[in-house]
């Protein structure tokens, strides 16, 4: 059923008894004001047939049947349509006239209030007034109650004509005004229907229709659909890394898994091989199981940068990753000689984890490619606030640089030099991680004579913005970076 349909049945149903309750409500009123009235009119005509009363109380006690007379006469026509009821101090009757419940029904007792007395099915309104004077008594004034119903009876039926033309009027104008209320909503419900989900949340082309809750509406199911593009693009993403994961390792370690097949083959094909020659290829086999485990560790790590979320970046301090990257590589590679200079207190918004691989391929890039002919690797790591909002990393190295023409090609993937015992991924990581943070990294000259610098720029972390966006495009293991 149409929304228009259920507002115009509601409003049918709704108004008739809305009128009703409305109308019983009047009736009470209305009954509580004619009885009011009804009083107000018992104690008028009481208070202008009370002096005649008295007189006709002190002629009868005197036997003045001619004065008595004229005062009944007098007292009928001050109490009009009212009935009368008179009684003695004795309590017998002196007069008995109009309207009024039988002689045998009991009369209240004086009051200041007119009291509701019934008689045969009928009710009577009934005023007691106590007369005073040289011959005492008690008046009573009777009117029907049923004097107000012929009034409120019209009420009633009006009430009723009322709610009767109501009902299909209210319906009417309800599913005309439900049907234009509800307007923007089908023209809403028409472009969701035809809406292709491949387009995103850019072709529902809502307009705002002034209506609160259909504009609400329309940005609940923008918002659902830019959702759905997200999580499809992240799926997407998802998909196309773990291809590029698989047709990578595949690539990669081939030539790696040959040499380890080969080496295994001459193992088993000669199982006399001189001692030496067997070390030899056993050195092989774990020098090729190395890399191997390198390789891969290396195209997981890429791959998590890829799909990183920005949930998972929070405050860190980055002189404390630096000094503790320092300590970790002069801890596996003792032989290279690594100096920190870190500049206390300065933090940045930034995937820890993220941070920490940039670090520590940063120093293991210096102390495997950094080493001079003529001794042990010497390792510079130097940490400060730069003047342009910047936190400023350089690690500089003795070795021999790397030459202007390929400084650029070192971060791309797989790039390595004949000689280079790595991956080719080591640099990757770290740009990767640079572009994550909304960095820079490049490769330069160290200032001593010879050697290579590299410098990683990151921004500081700000109190008024405590955050960032991540890049739209995050292809480092996919793409042809």
């Amino acid at each position: 059923m149409k929304l228009s349909t259920r507002i115009a049945l509601s409003v049918t149903v709704l108004v008739p008894l809305m009128v009703l309750a409305a109308g019983l409500l009047l009736l009470g009123l209305v009954h509580r004001d004619l009885a009011r009235q009804q009083d107000a009119v018992l104690r008028e005509r009481a208070a202008a047939v009370l002096p005649n009363v008295r007189t006709l109380l002190a002629a009868d006690s005197r036997n003045r049947t001619k004065a008595e007379q004229n005062q009944q006469r007098k007292v009928l026509d001050g109490a009009l349509d009212s009935g009368v009821r008179l009684a003695g101090a004795d309590g017998t009757l002196r007069l008995v006239v109009g309207p009024q419940p039988a002689e045998a029904v009991p009369l209240p007792a004086a009051s200041d209030a007119p009291v509701t007395v019934r008689d045969a099915g009928r009710a009577w309104r009934v005023l007691a007034v106590p007369v005073d004077g040289a011959a005492p008594g008690t008046l009573w004034l009777v009117s029907p109650s049923s004097a107000v119903d012929p009034q409120v009876t019209a009420v009633r039926r009006r009430v009723l004509l009322v709610a009767v033309l109501a009902a299909p009027v209210a319906g009417l104008l309800a599913f005309g005004l439900a049907g234009r209320a509800t307007a923007s909503l089908r023209r809403l419900s028409a472009r969701a229907a035809a809406l292709d989900p491949r387009g995103g949340a850019s072709t529902l082309g809502h307009t705002p229709s002034r209506v609160a809750e259909v504009d609400e509406l329309a940005g609940a199911l923008e918002l659902l659909l830019a959702r759905y593009d997200e999580q499809a693009g992240r799926t997407a993403q998802a998909l196309d890394t773990a291809r590029s994961f698989s047709s990578a390792a595949s690539h990669e370690l081939r030539t790696p898994l040959t040499a380890m097949r080969t080496n295994l083959d001459v193992l088993a094909a000669h199982p006399g091989l001189p001692a030496g020659e067997r070390a030899e290829v056993v050195a092989e086999l774990s020098q090729d199981h190395a890399r191997l485990e390198e390789l891969l560790t290396a195209l997981r790590t890429l791959a998590s940068g890829d799909l990183v979320e920005v949930s998972a970046f929070t405050a860190v301090d980055l002189t404390e990753l630096v000094e503790g990257a320092a300590a970790e590589a002069a801890r596996r590679q003792p032989e290279a000689a690594v100096k920190t200079e870190a500049a206390p207190g300065i933090t940045v918004f930034g995937w820890e984890a993220g941070l920490r691989i940039a670090l520590a391929n940063l120093i293991r890039n210096a102390a495997v490619h950094g080493r001079p002919a003529d001794g042990p690797p010497q390792i510079t790591i130097r940490l400060r606030a730069g003047s342009s909002g910047a936190a400023v990393l350089t690690v500089d190295d003795t070795g021999p640089g790397v030459p202007p023409a390929e400084r650029a090609a070192v971060f791309h993937r797989f790039h390595r030099r004949q000689d280079s015992p790595g991956s080719g991924l080591g640099l990757t990581l770290v740009a990767q991680q640079a572009a994550l943070h909304r960095g820079t990294v490049a490769v330069g000259d160290a200032p001593g004579p010879a050697g290579c610098r590299v410098e990683l720029r990151l921004p500081l972390l700000r109190p008024e913005a405590p955050t960032l966006q991540l890049p739209a495009r995050r292809d480092w293991l996919s793409g042809d970076r």
